[in-house]
C-alpha cells in the first residue's frame, strides 16, 4: 500500500521505509493507547500518512516546526520524517499532554531518526515557541486554533491547519475575533476538505 500512494512522487525510498517503520509502531501500540480509530487503521496510508504528507508539501522553507496536540503524530511526526531527507537541519517540537502518547512519539522519533522534541504539557502552558510553521489536526475549531497560533507562531510564520467539510463556517466565525490571511488548499484525500494556509494572525 505504501508504494501505491507514493507512485510517481518525489518521496525517497529511505523516507518510505521510515514511514513503514512508523506505521508498524502505530499498529503495535494502538491496541493499548488508541492512537487512531480502529476503522481508520486499515486505511492508515491514505487517511493518516498521505493526509499528513500533503500538509508537509504546503510548507515553504522553515527552520522550526511546531505541531500542536500531536496525538499519534499526524501530521507532526510524518512531517518530521519527511524532513530527514529534505530539511535535515530543521527542528520539530511536538506538543502532546498525554504521557502515554508522548512516550509513543519519543519511541517513533528514536526508531526513525527524526529530529524532534516531544513536549508533554498543555499547549497554553508551553512557553511561546516562535515557530516558522505550525500545524494542528483535529484539535479544535479554527477560532481556538488561532489563539494557539497567536501564542506559538513567529511573526512571519505560517499555520497549516487541515479542516473538514464545514471549514467555511469555521472561517466565518474565526473572522469575528481574528485578523489573518488565509489560503484554502483542496485536500488530495477528501475533496470537501482543505488545508488552511494562514499568516499574519492578530486579534481583530
Amino acid at each position: 500500500m505504501s508504494h501505491e500512494i507514493f507512485d510517481g512522487s518525489s518521496v525517497s525510498r529511505e523516507t518510505i521505509e521510515r514511514l513503514e517503520t512508523y506505521v508498524d509502531l502505530v499498529h503495535r501500540w494502538n491496541p493499548k493507547i488508541n492512537l487512531v480509530s480502529r476503522n481508520s487503521l486499515k486505511d492508515i496510508w491514505t487517511r493518516h500518512i498521505l493526509d499528513s504528507v500533503q500538509v508537509y508539501q504546503c510548507a515553504g522553507a522553515f527552520n522550526t516546526w511546531v505541531d500542536l496536540g500531536s496525538g499519534g503524530g499526524f501530521p507532526g511526526m510524518v512531517c518530521a520524517i519527511m524532513a530527514i531527507d529534505t530539511a535535515p537541519d530543521a527542528k520539530f517540537s511536538l506538543v502532546e499532554s498525554d504521557q502515554r502518547k508522548s512516550a509513543f512519539l519519543r519511541n517513533v522519533a528514536r526508531e526513525c531518526g527524526a529530529n524532534c522534541t516531544v513536549i508533554s504539557r498543555r499547549i497554553e502552558n508551553v512557553e511561546p515557541l516562535q515557530a516558522d510553521v505550525l500545524s494542528a489536526r483535529a484539535l479544535a475549531d479554527l477560532k481556538a486554533l488561532l489563539s494557539f497560533c497567536d501564542r506559538h507562531l513567529g511573526k512571519t510564520g505560517t499555520a497549516l491547519l487541515p479542516k473538514g467539510a464545514s471549514w467555511k463556517k469555521e472561517l466565518e466565525a474565526a473572522r469575528e475575533e481574528w485578523k489573518f490571511e488565509c489560503e484554502p488548499i483542496t485536500s488530495l484525500t477528501e475533496p470537501q476538505a482543505v488545508i488552511l494556509r494562514i499568516k499574519g494572525v492578530s486579534r481583530g
